[in-house]
């Protein structure tokens, strides 16, 4: 008898888990295909995709999981999904051409980079309003907060800096040289770090948050490959703070480092012009987008191996995990 109610409470829980309702979805924006898929990280299949702006790039998600937040750039807009009826329900005046945002730790505002306009716009979610625009260095792009939202960093594609910024003031206090075109900014876990992709430069810098200084240049060699076909945009950094992962373009790899170290423990193939990252809520899977072959890859955290990829819309360009 004990065993029969196991199983029926087995089966209960199987069932439960499989319900739409209980299933995290991921987000992938298709730059090229002006639709951003959804995908079931359970069953690893497209369930949805829902039509967009132009040219959808930097996507995030409200902390509460309720709100799809997506650049469409070509539209000078930021449009607002939501996550139960995958409708836009809104729009966020972003300023021209976004390309990507961060989201601050208290979910109240969007940091958006404007890569035609070279400016960085603060936009208040609640009252859908600018609180101010920050001019930075040439081609703006990547967009990263520490954990306790005091310190933002912009990466300028053509300036080649990191540009830190006062949350408060909306002041940039300092800037910070890195090499050709920087693509991502994120910051460790406990804000002591920033790991700045370098796209044409092939490397990622590692910047104290302290001092401002370069603390250490990660290098890239794959063999077989070209050292021009290496080209690290997106950064992912595990949440114990272990491990970070490196898309690497067109080398169709993603690097995994040791982040104490700064060793490159392994590259990891995927599928064709690796983008972006992000990981699932509890950290098992990595999923990478991979814009010329128009899908995604599921990663192991554990084993660092591919799982799955998903054919998705054409050219996908960022991912986001909805919280659980």
């Amino acid at each position: 008898m004990h065993r029969t109610l196991s199983a029926l409470a087995g089966a209960a829980l199987a069932a439960a888990l499989a319900t739409p309702a209980s299933a995290t979805m991921a987000y992938v924006s298709n730059e090229r295909g002006n639709t951003v898929s959804v995908i079931d990280t359970e069953t690893m299949a497209v369930v949805e995709t829902i039509e967009t702006g132009q040219r959808p790039r930097g996507i995030t998600i409200s902390h509460d999981g309720r709100f799809i937040y997506l650049c469409a750039s070509d539209d000078d807009t930021v449009e607002i999904i939501d996550t139960e009826t995958h409708r836009i329900v809104g729009t966020l005046p972003s300023g021209p051409d976004p390309e990507l945002f961060v989201l601050s730790p208290d979910g109240k505002t969007l940091y958006v980079a404007n890569e035609d306009d070279n400016l960085v716009t603060v936009i208040d979610i609640e009252n859908r309003s600018v609180v101010t625009e920050i001019p930075v260095g040439v081609e703006p792009e990547g967009m990263g907060i520490s954990p306790d939202g005091r310190t933002l960093v912009n990466t300028s594609e053509t300036t080649n800096m990191a540009h830190f910024i006062d949350t408060e003031s909306h002041e940039i206090t300092d800037n910070v040289l890195v090499d050709s075109r920087p693509r991502f900014a994120e910051f460790t876990p406990d804000g002591a770090e920033v790991w700045v992709s370098a796209e044409i430069g092939g490397t990622v810098s590692v910047i104290d948050n302290e001092s401002r200084e370069i603390k250490h240049k990660i290098t890239f060699e794959i063999p077989g490959l070209r050292p021009e076909s290496i080209q690290p945009v997106g950064v992912r950094i595990t949440r114990d703070g272990t491990k970070a992962y490196v898309a690497l373009g067109p080398a169709n790899r993603v690097a995994v480092v040791d982040t104490k170290t700064y060793e490159v423990l392994d590259y990891i193939l995927v599928g064709q012009r690796v983008w972006q990252l992000a990981f699932t809520p509890d950290q098992a899977m990595v999923i990478s987008t991979n814009g010329i072959s128009n899908d995604v890859t599921f990663i192991d955290v554990a084993s660092d191996e591919p799982v799955q990829s998903v054919t998705v819309g054409q050219q996908p360009w960022g991912v986001v995990v909805a919280p659980e």
